[in-house]
């Protein structure tokens, strides 16, 4: 928990990651970076995705529309969160020379994605409609 706690505080001041280990060949930490702006676009699209399923699908029924629409947009905010923490996380275990961090969130996030596909398949195939 502490790690998580030290990680968080990472998150609004970056510059005190200079303070760990060694400075890596910037390659890395470009790479990282880029990583890091693929989550945040990955974020925007779930996010987007979401305001398009509420907004034009209005003769879906609201309960299956809202469903959608709120999982897409957790979906969203929980990659852009997972952007910031993966960056901070493989930025320290590279100046620490350490293994890279894994994660089950890539995982999690394509369960989702998925999920959230199959029940627009249905709806396209079945056009549940409702009030």
């Amino acid at each position: 928990m502490n790690e998580f706690v030290q990680s968080v505080k990472l998150w609004f001041a970056p510059q005190r990651i200079r303070e760990e280990g060694d400075t890596p060949d910037y390659r890395f930490s470009l790479a990282n970076e880029r990583t890091f702006l693929a989550w945040i676009r990955t974020a925007l699209a779930l996010i987007g995705g979401g305001f398009a399923v509420d907004q034009f699908l209005p003769e879906l029924a609201w309960g299956v529309r809202a469903g959608l629409a709120l999982a897409l947009l957790a979906a969203g905010v929980l990659c852009s969160l997972r952007a910031v923490n993966h960056w901070v996380r493989c930025e320290r275990a590279m100046r620490r020379g350490e293994d890279l961090p894994v994660s089950r969130f890539p995982t999690l996030l394509g369960v989702a994605v998925a999920v959230v596909a199959v029940a627009m398949v249905v709806v396209v195939l079945f056009g549940w409609e409702g009030r």
